[in-house]
């Protein structure tokens, strides 16, 4: 493999920065820890797997808080994730839990062959399950978000484990096809999907995932995605169309949202469309050059716009 084949195999999906994060164990909930990130660790399948959370300074346990799990992109870690999302002040704003969790060899096994042997929906459930032994957490809303990688991997949760999530907000991903074909679940889950129209990597009318890379496997398309998520919740065919205000005219997007509404429990379908955009954070940064992952958008922020539509779509 070349240097430059193996930079741009390391590049397809994630930001790889290295971000030190303090180290404190597991056990029950300090003062000292609300208001920084925690970096934590949780027995699951056989193996040690690893995790940051972050927990507002408003929480002091009177209440249950809800708690969102954004995973990172492949060759990525938790930090990464943090860092691109910026997740952390809008659930110091909000009022929320966040997790970032790592994965095995930077990677998910989202059904596409990744990772195979590693059970990362099981891996997700032990995960909450270790955060709500220390914190108050609302069942009702737990939520899933991530990009490239990891969120094929908030496509997989919403299959294998309905039960658990009450939405996802996957960026820059697609369902692949082996999930589309093996999905049997019939419960209905929340689904808000943000992508760029001019996503190198994973293209916006489905096919092959890698651009000249490859060998990252097939999805479907963004239309088919969606059209697979408003049958399964039952939401209305038609969707209201809205234009969002294009708030950075030089950064060569603009956004249409298409929401689908009157879904199973409560549920709803949205495609944020960044047309122009690439395989990218909207408001995050520009990780990797244009020439390889496209173009970030400016016009919104993809955390507090994911925040707004998790809240409004809880478990009944």
């Amino acid at each position: 493999m070349t240097a430059r084949r193996a930079f741009l195999t390391g590049a397809v999906t994630c930001l790889a920065v290295a971000l030190a994060a303090p180290l404190n164990g597991c056990g029950q909930r300090r003062e000292a820890d609300t208001g920084t990130v925690q970096e934590r660790s949780v027995r699951s399948g056989g193996r040690t797997r690893t995790y940051l959370v972050h927990v507002p300074e408003s929480y002091d346990g009177s209440r249950p808080y809800p708690l969102v799990v954004g995973f990172h992109g492949h060759g990525g870690q938790g930090a990464n994730q943090r860092k691109m999302s910026g997740m952390d002040a809008v659930a110091d704003r909000e009022g929320f839990i966040v997790a970032y969790p790592d994965g095995v060899d930077r990677g998910w096994n989202d059904g596409r062959g990744i990772n195979e042997g590693v059970d990362d929906v099981s891996f997700t459930r032990d995960l909450v399950s270790e955060i709500e032994s220390e914190y108050r957490i609302d069942p009702k809303m737990i939520y899933a978000t991530g990009i490239s990688n990891g969120g094929f991997m908030s496509f997989r949760l919403a299959c294998d484990a309905p039960d658990l999530v009450a939405g996802i907000a996957p960026v820059a991903a697609l369902m692949s096809v082996p999930l589309e074909q093996s999905n049997t679940s019939t419960v209905p889950v929340s689904v808000l999907l943000i992508n760029g129209t001019d996503d190198p990597l994973v293209p916006w009318d489905g096919g092959e995932i890698g651009g000249r890379l490859g060998g990252r496997g097939e999805a479907i398309s963004t239309g088919a995605t969606i059209d697979y998520w408003v049958a399964l919740d039952g939401c209305s065919t038609t969707p209201a169309v809205t234009e969002l205000p294009d708030g950075d005219p030089g950064d060569g997007t603009t956004v249409t949202q298409s929401s689908y509404t009157g879904g199973l429990e409560g549920t709803a379908v949205t495609l944020c469309a960044v047309n122009g955009g690439g395989h990218t954070w909207p408001g995050g940064p520009q990780y990797l050059p244009k020439r390889i992952i496209g173009l970030v958008s400016r016009d919104f922020v993809a955390s507090e716009y994911i925040w707004e539509f998790f809240k409004n779509h809880p478990r009944p």
